[in-house]
């Protein structure tokens, strides 16, 4: 029988289980945690800044203008106090952005959708149409915005998740209770947004994974599978939250029997003469998780989808849809 000589020693089994035996599985990175062992926590404080309006957007003025509907625009607005950032568009990193918007802003967004950057190290600039759409500006980057959409990670995945992880926690903190969030991503750096999403809004609020499938994409010619597809994650920020299905025309009508359950079995209906009943099918049905959306350039360097008339999305006229690929 084996004794133990030197009682300064001891081993490792169930009554002293070795520490690593007790970690969860998780996506850890460079900088997840201080040199304590500590868990980095977002800053906002050092984050926030007061907001300063440049430019007022009014939108819906403009369309009622436009409609000749501006008589009873004004009318709807008489008595009331118009607040000028009651639409906002806001230039700049969206970290500070989101903290600033905290205080006033906290657990009452509805909806996020972000386009983040893909971890690909390249810079894009913005071409704004004017009048007639003929001529465009270029909008030049503030400071801030040079640091938002220049190579601002440059230290590899690491620094790329901390960066996202930054954000996705205070998006998490301006969601409502209702609230949904959708994160654009590609096969790139998407397998590991995945799990850091899941982190930060837990593995449960995980709703879907949309895929965007574009048939007009050219080929790159190597000597592989051709990539043809974008993903949307969509997390809530509890068990309860909005969804309004979209439907879209069916192409092809047909006639499918009638069904019934029964004592926990499907059986067909039939009708007096014993003849399978019949229905005609839907004239639309609910979209699913595959949205076949083509391109507007498939050649540019941010793509766009296509027009909402091709994806068949009821009251969205000549709309695009919010999806962008960088």
């Amino acid at each position: 029988m084996a004794t133990n000589n030197h009682p300064d020693q001891f081993h490792w089994g169930p009554t002293n289980p070795h520490p690593l035996s007790k970690m969860r599985t998780e996506l850890v990175w460079d900088g997840k945690y201080d040199e304590f062992g500590n868990r980095r926590e977002v800053d906002t404080a050092a984050c926030a800044m007061p907001m300063q309006k440049i430019e007022t957007v009014d939108e819906p003025r403009q369309r009622a203008e436009a409609e000749g509907q501006l008589a009873m625009f004004e009318k709807q607005l008489a008595g009331k106090k118009r607040d000028d950032f009651r639409n906002r568009l806001i230039w700049g990193d969206n970290k500070l952005v989101m903290a600033s918007l905290l205080k006033e802003f906290k657990g009452k967004i509805d909806l996020f959708y972000i386009d983040p950057p893909f971890d690909v190290g390249a810079d894009f600039t913005m071409d704004v149409p004017i009048g007639d759409e003929k001529e465009t500006v270029g909008k030049d980057q503030s400071t801030l915005e040079m640091v938002a959409y220049r190579d601002m990670w440059g230290k590899g995945t690491d620094s790329y998740l901390h960066m996202m992880f930054e954000r996705l926690s205070l998006m998490k903190d301006l969601l409502s209770k209702t609230g949904v969030i959708y994160i654009h991503i590609d096969v790139t750096i998407g397998h590991y947004l995945k799990v850091l999403a899941d982190e930060v809004f837990h593995k449960d609020r995980f709703r879907n994974e949309i895929v965007w499938f574009y048939t007009n994409k050219l080929g790159t010619g190597g000597n592989t599978f051709d990539s043809h597809h974008d993903s949307l994650l969509v997390y809530t920020a509890s068990g309860r939250w909005t969804h309004h299905h979209v439907f879209r025309p069916v192409k092809v009508q047909k006639m499918q029997p009638v069904t019934q359950k029964i004592e926990g079995e499907r059986v067909w209906l039939r009708n007096p003469d014993g003849s399978r009943m019949y229905t005609m099918s839907s004239s639309e049905r609910k979209i699913g998780d595959v949205w076949e959306i083509p391109y507007i350039n498939p050649v540019a360097t941010e793509r766009l989808a296509q027009r909402a008339e091709h994806f068949g999305l009821p009251g969205l006229p000549g709309a695009s849809l919010p999806l962008g690929r960088k």
